[in-house]
């Protein structure tokens, strides 16, 4: 499985790295694990600083546009995407264009600052 994910519920918090190649497929596969653990509205911090993503631009926007339905049914909680790569960091930007939620998302070059700001986010839902 490309896209390994763990939920802290009582941090209300997601953690998901992407390796290997990711297809949409694996994307969503993370998102009906992540909602059948009920943790749609958690800040998630998502990793693809050490992975290819075999994804075209028109599905990173239909991922993004799935976020935004998402929303529409329920509350979707703050976004850290890590992405060290100039490529994951394009990606990321195109997933984040499309997934217009109305919730804080952010992209970084380094987990350790995806972190600082993903804890400071308000989590008025805890």
């Amino acid at each position: 499985m490309p896209v390994h994910w763990t939920i802290s519920h009582p941090s209300r918090l997601v953690v998901a790295v992407a390796k290997d190649e990711v297809t949409v497929e694996d994307i969503e596969q993370y998102f009906a694990g992540v909602t059948t653990e009920g943790a749609m509205g958690y800040r998630k911090i998502f990793e693809i600083a050490a992975t290819p993503l075999a994804l075209s631009p028109r599905q990173l926007q239909a991922l993004g546009e799935r976020i935004v339905l998402y929303a529409r049914h329920g509350q979707v909680g703050p976004l850290a995407i890590v992405a060290a790569s100039a490529e994951g960091f394009a990606q990321a930007q195109l997933f984040a264009g499309a997934a217009t939620a109305g919730r804080p998302l952010r992209i970084f070059r380094e987990l350790h600052t995806a972190r600082r700001w993903l804890d400071d986010q308000d989590t008025a839902a805890q």
